[in-house]
């Protein structure tokens, strides 16, 4: 998918955002100053936890009273029971749970640690945690649609979030929300260096974005919650993150 140059440049200057904030003028600001000159084909991956702060998300731990549920939950994975809670109202249902640990599907489909509150980077003395977007799709579409209509070009977007793996140490960027681009490209039928036809081969085209992003965002006090990537081809129709999760039935180890 890639081309065989793709810049990426962080769009450094964006204030803390807090709920209310209009995010799509504040990106088209960010752009400008950076010097940038958008183009058909640019793509701006964008921090969930902005999004998340500008839709108002944020939700006080004094006001959240734990379950009996989320309490034996949180004996057991030796978590804040009022966070507990907030996961538990965001899921579908518990993966797996152990001591420090609390894997669970997320009630949009994603299999993620803690359904994605979070409390870093939201306020100093942990009085609140942070929700997903009730739609990063959706939110997605809305940037997509300022930003199309501010510069008269046709962007790609992506809402980028950490997620652990199974089977690997380490946290990566992976797409949440996507519009404008192919989220999941089909490889399938595709001649290969030799001339084989690919049979299963799909690539993650939203992630791999993401996670290039995540390069120049960084993970803890670098400030950078907003990426330019310019150079990477769209082929396929545009499609939303959500297509990138696996049907339950087809997980072999659910």
């Amino acid at each position: 998918m890639a081309g065989a140059r793709v810049s990426l440049t962080a769009l450094d200057g964006l204030p803390l955002i807090k709920a209310g904030d209009d995010l799509a003028s504040l990106l088209a600001e960010a752009l400008r100053c950076a010097g940038i000159a958008p183009a058909n084909g640019d793509i701006v991956v964008v921090a969930q936890k902005i999004v998340s702060k500008a839709e108002g998300r944020a939700v006080a731990l004094a006001d959240v009273k734990p379950s009996p549920r989320a309490l034996a939950v949180a004996a057991d994975v030796r978590k804040d029971p009022r966070l507990v809670e907030l996961i538990l109202a965001e899921s579908n249902e518990i993966i797996r749970q152990a001591p420090d640990v609390l894997i669970v599907e997320h009630r949009r489909g994603f299999v993620m640690a803690n359904a994605g509150v979070d409390q870093s980077n939201v306020d100093a003395d942990g009085a609140h945690a942070l929700l997903l977007p009730v739609d990063a799709d959706a939110s997605a579409a809305t940037l997509k649609a300022r930003l199309d209509r501010a510069f008269g070009v046709d962007f790609g977007i992506v809402i980028n979030d950490s997620f652990g793996r199974p089977w690997r140490k380490g946290v990566v960027g992976v797409a949440i929300g996507a519009a404008g681009v192919p989220a999941l490209v089909s490889m399938v039928g595709r001649p290969d260096l030799v001339g084989r036809k690919m049979r299963v081969t799909e690539v993650a085209f939203a992630d791999e974005l993401a996670a290039a992003a995540s390069l120049v965002m960084g993970q803890s006090d670098e400030g950078r919650a907003a990426v330019h990537l310019r150079g990477a081809r769209h082929e396929g129709a545009a499609s939303a993150a959500a297509t990138l999760l696996r049907p339950k039935e087809t997980d072999l180890f659910r």
